[in-house]
């Protein structure tokens, strides 16, 4: 069968939150974009539904944070941990210099659901859905398009700038041979869900003890939780049946016993694998990765989508008018890069830094029980320290700001 084809001045692999905003970004620009998104819609379970007021002051700045507000979601002003048995605040969002000062907690399809419909608005934009990209097309040494699988047969893309905002596990990243750096992680996470009753604790927190961690995020009808595990030990897990997985649910939220049973086969627990890594290069000539095609990053604070987000609104405002115009330069793409390297670099350090200090001390155990870090007491001791990663997480290292224009 003979390929479709279509052109258009940028084609964004990856419908997710890099990819959507910057679709929306430079259709708003004038810029005429064609996102391909491999799945029939956004309704995936358990990916990061965390909406940090970085990236709420962003849609302050699109002018549509009050629409977007009016959809259901929870809004977590503080963070909250217990290392065995003492409780701490870990971060205070009530004095971050932003509209919003909390973490809104809502279903990642609902969020991408709303970034489409803004961007449909525009008549430059397109949105291919159940199109995977699966290869890059090529002229002398330049990346010029994309071939995609679709329902209706074969489709091949030709752009002046293709972005791989496919993921952790980007197709387009290792086709163009682009070399990652692997900064490892000590752990994976099993997600799930337990309904949630009145009579519960009402706080988003993550507790930890000896030889476990366990997270639980509120989200009014049902609790979001992650049981952490030491990485590769999955198969461990399983292999002691999920009987024996109930009574460690249970003994970590001992109000939820009877609940467990919720968990009626390990179809209702999905597994994350943690990956923290980077690429070096993030472009080749006609190619860019942002995202976690760029930098996977850790779960550690949840900033994963809105270091990705920041990615896009950077790459907008360096590269709409270029694109305007035509092909981008490898230099005008390489500033992408240069204007985001510092702030992924900043926040997987400081990752790194807690999964050594604090993940992988409580995951081996060996303790009689678990001492919490200086710095944690340091947090319980004095509350006003508690606005610095309130600070990282909240808004991170050097937030961008919209300057592309709307057209």
């Amino acid at each position: 069968m003979a390929a479709a084809s279509r052109t258009v001045r940028c084609c964004i692999a990856g419908g997710g939150p890099a990819g959507m905003m910057l679709g929306l970004l430079l259709a708003r620009a004038g810029v005429s974009v064609l996102v391909l998104e491999k799945h029939a819609d956004f309704l995936r379970d358990f990916r990061g539904d965390t909406i940090h007021p970085s990236t709420l002051e962003l849609m302050r700045e699109l002018g549509i944070l009050d629409e977007f507000l009016r959809l259901p979601h929870q809004e977590v002003a503080r963070l909250a941990a217990q290392f065995g048995d003492f409780p701490v605040t870990i971060a205070d969002f009530s004095h971050l210099p932003t509209r919003c000062k909390f973490i809104a907690m809502m279903p990642q399809w609902d969020f991408l659901d709303f970034l489409v419909r803004r961007a449909k608005t525009f008549p430059t934009f397109q949105l291919e859905m159940r199109a995977e990209a699966v290869d890059l097309i090529e002229d002398a040494g330049r990346v010029v398009g994309v071939r995609a699988v679709t329902p209706a047969g074969p489709l091949e893309v030709q752009a002046d700038l293709v972005v791989a905002a496919d993921g952790r596990s980007s197709v387009l990243r290792e086709r163009a041979g682009l070399a990652v750096e692997d900064l490892g992680a000590p752990m994976d996470v099993f997600w799930f869900r337990l309904s949630r009753r009145p009579q519960d604790p009402g706080t988003t927190m993550g507790r930890f003890d000896i030889g476990r961690i366990f997270v639980l995020i509120n989200r009014e009808e049902h609790w979001q939780c992650g049981y952490v595990i030491p990485k590769g030990s999955a198969e461990d897990v399983r292999r002691r049946g999920l009987d024996a997985f109930r009574a460690e649910v249970a003994k970590l939220a001992p109000w939820a016993v009877d609940r467990v049973g919720e968990l009626r086969d390990w179809e209702d627990v999905k597994l994350l694998t943690v990956k923290v890594d980077r690429l070096r290069e993030w472009s080749r000539s006609g190619l860019l990765c942002i995202g976690d095609a760029a930098h996977a990053m850790s779960p550690v604070g949840g900033v994963g989508i809105n270091l990705a987000i920041q990615d896009a609104v950077a790459a907008a405002n360096l590269l709409w008018r270029p694109l305007r115009a035509g092909p981008p330069t490898i230099a005008q793409l390489r500033r992408v890069q240069a204007r985001r390297r510092w702030p992924t670099r900043v926040t997987q350090r400081l990752q790194v830094l807690v999964q050594r200090r604090v993940i992988t001390r409580a995951l081996q155990g060996g303790q009689a029980r678990l001492t919490p870090p200086l710095a944690i007491r340091l947090l319980a001791r004095y509350p006003f320290l508690q606005r610095l990663p309130a600070r990282l997480v909240g808004v991170g290292v050097r937030p961008e700001h919209i300057r592309s224009p709307a057209l």
